[in-house]
């Protein structure tokens, strides 16, 4: 079952992370300050339950894009975090599915994220180099940077995606591999 994370979800999205990314505090740290960060958006944060237990998590998180014509809010898919006895089955793309079609009912036009073209690829998402956006970092490598065109997306709306502060200042911008 997907459904919208509670505040009492927040000790078992932390779980989620830390084992999924095996990073320590990096990626719980960027969920916990993303939920409460000012922003133009507000987040969507969404878990997986099996069994009354949150076996995944996706956050979107307001975002901006600097198009020619102004600035767009758009939002970030990240992170997608699944606890590794429940990966390979499903969930994560349920997860991406359930975040695109809540934010594509918000009228959010784009949603980009750093990820596997293999993984994401199949799951709505594009190289955003390709399809005329420019990264924000020279860290992320261009296969990695990724967005998914949702229904109020118009042609007009190309430019530089730029993170929200958030990301900058925890210093979880690039220097991934676009392979895992």
């Amino acid at each position: 079952m997907i459904r919208e994370e509670t505040a009492d979800d927040h000790r078992e999205v932390r779980e989620v992370h830390t084992r999924a990314f095996g990073a320590g505090e990096r990626v719980p740290g960027l969920v916990d300050a993303l939920r409460t960060a000012d922003a133009a958006l507000a987040p969507m944060s969404f878990v997986a339950v099996v069994d009354d237990r949150v076996v995944g998590h996706v956050l979107l998180s307001a975002a901006r894009l600097d198009a020619p014509r102004r600035i767009v809010d758009v939002l970030s898919l990240s992170p997608l975090g699944v606890l590794p006895e429940f990966q390979r089955q499903g969930i994560g793309t349920r997860l991406i599915a359930h975040a695109l079609e809540a934010a594509d009912s918000q009228g959010v036009p784009l949603v980009f994220l750093e990820g596997s073209p293999h993984y994401y690829g199949t799951r709505g998402f594009q190289g955003a180099g390709a399809a005329g956006f420019r990264s924000p970092s020279l860290r992320i490598p261009e296969a990695a940077f990724q967005v998914a065109r949702l229904s109020a997306h118009e042609p007009w709306m190309t430019g530089t995606f730029v993170y929200s502060e958030t990301f900058w200042a925890l210093d979880c911008v690039g220097l991934r591999d676009p392979e895992d």
